[in-house]
Protein backbone atom coordinates (compact mmCIF):
# COMPACT_ATOMS: atom_id res chain seq x y z
CA UNK A 1 0.00 0.00 0.00
CA UNK A 2 1.53 3.28 -1.16
CA UNK A 3 0.42 6.80 -0.42
CA UNK A 4 0.58 8.93 -3.53
CA UNK A 5 0.26 12.69 -3.21
CA UNK A 6 -1.42 15.14 -5.56
CA UNK A 7 -1.12 18.90 -5.30
CA UNK A 8 -2.45 21.68 -7.48
CA UNK A 9 -2.01 25.41 -7.66
CA UNK A 10 -4.30 27.53 -9.80
CA UNK A 11 -1.77 29.79 -11.48
CA UNK A 12 1.82 29.58 -12.58
CA UNK A 13 2.65 32.33 -10.05
CA UNK A 14 1.53 30.25 -7.07
CA UNK A 15 3.90 27.83 -5.36
CA UNK A 16 2.90 24.28 -4.37
CA UNK A 17 5.60 23.87 -1.69
CA UNK A 18 3.18 24.11 1.27
CA UNK A 19 1.10 21.31 -0.21
CA UNK A 20 4.05 19.12 -1.23
CA UNK A 21 5.64 19.54 2.22
CA UNK A 22 2.38 18.49 3.93
CA UNK A 23 2.07 15.50 1.60
CA UNK A 24 5.65 14.43 2.30
CA UNK A 25 5.03 14.75 6.06
CA UNK A 26 1.92 12.57 5.63
CA UNK A 27 4.12 9.83 4.17
CA UNK A 28 3.62 10.21 0.44
CA UNK A 29 6.42 8.50 -1.42
CA UNK A 30 5.61 10.25 -4.67
CA UNK A 31 3.73 13.47 -5.40
CA UNK A 32 2.25 14.73 -8.68
CA UNK A 33 1.75 18.50 -9.07
CA UNK A 34 -0.38 20.45 -11.55
CA UNK A 35 -0.30 24.17 -12.18
CA UNK A 36 -3.79 24.51 -13.65
CA UNK A 37 -7.26 25.72 -12.79
CA UNK A 38 -9.38 23.23 -10.88
CA UNK A 39 -12.19 23.89 -13.37
CA UNK A 40 -10.23 22.18 -16.15
CA UNK A 41 -11.49 18.67 -16.77
CA UNK A 42 -8.04 17.40 -17.75
CA UNK A 43 -5.02 18.00 -15.66
CA UNK A 44 -1.94 16.10 -16.88
CA UNK A 45 -0.40 15.39 -13.48
CA UNK A 46 -3.71 14.26 -11.98
CA UNK A 47 -4.10 11.91 -14.94
CA UNK A 48 -0.55 10.66 -14.34
CA UNK A 49 -1.25 10.16 -10.61
CA UNK A 50 -4.44 8.24 -11.38
CA UNK A 51 -2.57 6.04 -13.87
CA UNK A 52 0.18 5.43 -11.29
CA UNK A 53 -2.20 4.29 -8.52
CA UNK A 54 -2.64 0.56 -7.91
CA UNK A 55 -5.28 -1.33 -5.89
CA UNK A 56 -4.68 -0.76 -2.17
CA UNK A 57 -2.95 2.62 -2.73
CA UNK A 58 -4.24 5.86 -1.23
CA UNK A 59 -4.39 9.17 -3.09
CA UNK A 60 -3.56 11.92 -0.61
CA UNK A 61 -4.45 15.60 -1.07
CA UNK A 62 -4.32 18.55 1.30
CA UNK A 63 -7.81 19.95 0.60
CA UNK A 64 -10.81 18.79 -1.42
CA UNK A 65 -10.71 21.88 -3.64
CA UNK A 66 -7.25 20.84 -4.86
CA UNK A 67 -8.81 17.78 -6.50
CA UNK A 68 -11.79 19.44 -8.16
CA UNK A 69 -14.11 22.42 -7.94
CA UNK A 70 -17.49 20.71 -8.33
CA UNK A 71 -19.05 18.22 -5.97
CA UNK A 72 -20.17 16.11 -8.94
CA UNK A 73 -16.58 15.93 -10.23
CA UNK A 74 -15.28 14.92 -6.79
CA UNK A 75 -17.92 12.24 -6.37
CA UNK A 76 -17.23 10.81 -9.81
CA UNK A 77 -13.51 10.73 -9.06
CA UNK A 78 -14.00 9.08 -5.66
CA UNK A 79 -16.31 6.50 -7.26
CA UNK A 80 -13.64 5.76 -9.88
CA UNK A 81 -11.04 5.38 -7.11
CA UNK A 82 -13.37 3.07 -5.15
CA UNK A 83 -13.93 0.88 -8.21
CA UNK A 84 -10.16 0.63 -8.60
CA UNK A 85 -9.82 -0.18 -4.87
CA UNK A 86 -7.90 3.04 -4.24
CA UNK A 87 -8.61 5.18 -1.17
CA UNK A 88 -8.68 8.96 -0.84
CA UNK A 89 -7.31 10.86 2.12
CA UNK A 90 -7.83 14.61 2.58
CA UNK A 91 -5.44 15.98 5.18
CA UNK A 92 -7.02 19.33 6.15
CA UNK A 93 -10.59 18.00 6.32
CA UNK A 94 -9.70 14.69 7.99
CA UNK A 95 -11.46 12.62 5.34
CA UNK A 96 -10.33 9.09 4.64
CA UNK A 97 -12.45 6.92 2.34
CA UNK A 98 -10.70 3.82 3.58
CA UNK A 99 -12.77 4.20 6.77
CA UNK A 100 -16.53 3.75 7.16
CA UNK A 101 -16.95 7.40 8.28
CA UNK A 102 -15.06 8.64 5.23
CA UNK A 103 -17.19 6.59 2.87
CA UNK A 104 -20.34 7.85 4.59
CA UNK A 105 -19.19 11.44 4.08
CA UNK A 106 -18.96 10.89 0.33
CA UNK A 107 -22.35 9.17 0.22
CA UNK A 108 -23.81 12.27 1.89
CA UNK A 109 -22.06 14.46 -0.70
CA UNK A 110 -23.42 12.29 -3.51
CA UNK A 111 -26.96 12.61 -2.15
CA UNK A 112 -26.59 16.39 -1.88
CA UNK A 113 -25.24 16.65 -5.43
CA UNK A 114 -28.13 14.55 -6.76
CA UNK A 115 -30.62 16.71 -4.82
CA UNK A 116 -29.03 19.89 -6.20
CA UNK A 117 -29.21 18.55 -9.77
CA UNK A 118 -32.90 17.65 -9.40
CA UNK A 119 -33.68 21.12 -7.97
CA UNK A 120 -31.95 22.78 -10.92
CA UNK A 121 -33.84 20.57 -13.34
CA UNK A 122 -37.15 21.35 -11.63
CA UNK A 123 -36.48 25.11 -11.65
CA UNK A 124 -35.54 24.99 -15.33
CA UNK A 125 -38.72 23.09 -16.17
CA UNK A 126 -40.85 25.56 -14.17
CA UNK A 127 -39.16 28.54 -15.84
CA UNK A 128 -39.77 27.12 -19.32
CA UNK A 129 -43.44 26.48 -18.51
CA UNK A 130 -43.85 30.03 -17.21
CA UNK A 131 -42.20 31.43 -20.36
CA UNK A 132 -44.49 29.35 -22.60
CA UNK A 133 -47.51 30.58 -20.65
CA UNK A 134 -46.42 34.14 -21.49
CA UNK A 135 -46.16 33.18 -25.18
CA UNK A 136 -42.40 32.86 -25.38
CA UNK A 137 -40.82 30.05 -27.32
CA UNK A 138 -37.65 28.31 -26.22
CA UNK A 139 -34.50 27.88 -28.25
CA UNK A 140 -32.33 30.21 -30.21
CA UNK A 141 -33.62 33.24 -32.01
CA UNK A 142 -33.86 32.64 -35.75
CA UNK A 143 -30.87 33.91 -37.71
CA UNK A 144 -33.18 35.24 -40.41
CA UNK A 145 -36.41 37.22 -40.07
CA UNK A 146 -39.58 36.10 -41.85
CA UNK A 147 -38.94 38.77 -44.49
CA UNK A 148 -35.38 37.53 -45.03
CA UNK A 149 -36.58 33.92 -45.27
CA UNK A 150 -39.00 34.97 -48.04
CA UNK A 151 -36.15 36.76 -49.84
CA UNK A 152 -33.89 33.69 -49.56
CA UNK A 153 -36.59 31.52 -51.08
CA UNK A 154 -37.17 34.02 -53.91
CA UNK A 155 -33.45 34.30 -54.66
CA UNK A 156 -33.04 30.53 -54.75
CA UNK A 157 -36.19 29.99 -56.83
CA UNK A 158 -34.98 32.49 -59.43
CA UNK A 159 -31.97 30.26 -60.13
CA UNK A 160 -29.76 33.34 -60.43
CA UNK A 161 -27.99 32.87 -57.10
CA UNK A 162 -26.00 30.00 -55.62
CA UNK A 163 -26.58 28.91 -52.03
CA UNK A 164 -23.11 30.27 -51.18
CA UNK A 165 -23.96 33.67 -52.66
CA UNK A 166 -27.27 33.79 -50.80
CA UNK A 167 -25.54 32.86 -47.53
CA UNK A 168 -22.93 35.57 -48.07
CA UNK A 169 -25.64 38.14 -48.83
CA UNK A 170 -27.38 37.49 -45.50
CA UNK A 171 -24.23 36.87 -43.46
CA UNK A 172 -25.13 33.31 -42.52
CA UNK A 173 -23.71 29.89 -43.26
CA UNK A 174 -24.74 27.63 -46.14
CA UNK A 175 -26.35 25.09 -43.75
CA UNK A 176 -28.64 27.89 -42.51
CA UNK A 177 -29.78 28.55 -46.08
CA UNK A 178 -30.28 24.82 -46.70
CA UNK A 179 -32.45 24.59 -43.55
CA UNK A 180 -34.58 27.53 -44.77
CA UNK A 181 -34.99 25.86 -48.16
CA UNK A 182 -35.77 22.45 -46.62
CA UNK A 183 -38.44 23.98 -44.38
CA UNK A 184 -40.01 25.57 -47.47
CA UNK A 185 -40.11 22.17 -49.18
CA UNK A 186 -41.54 20.50 -46.10
CA UNK A 187 -44.35 23.06 -45.76
CA UNK A 188 -45.17 22.95 -49.52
Amino acid sequence: MAQIGYSRVSTRDQHPEAQTDALATAGCGRTFTDKASGKLARRPQLDAALAYLRPGDILVITKLDRLGRSVRNLIDLVETLREREVGLRVLDQGIDTTTPAGRMFFHVLAALAEFEASLISERTHDGLEAARARGRKGGRRPKLSDRQVAMVRQMHASGEHTVSAIAETFGVTRPTIYRVLESAEASA
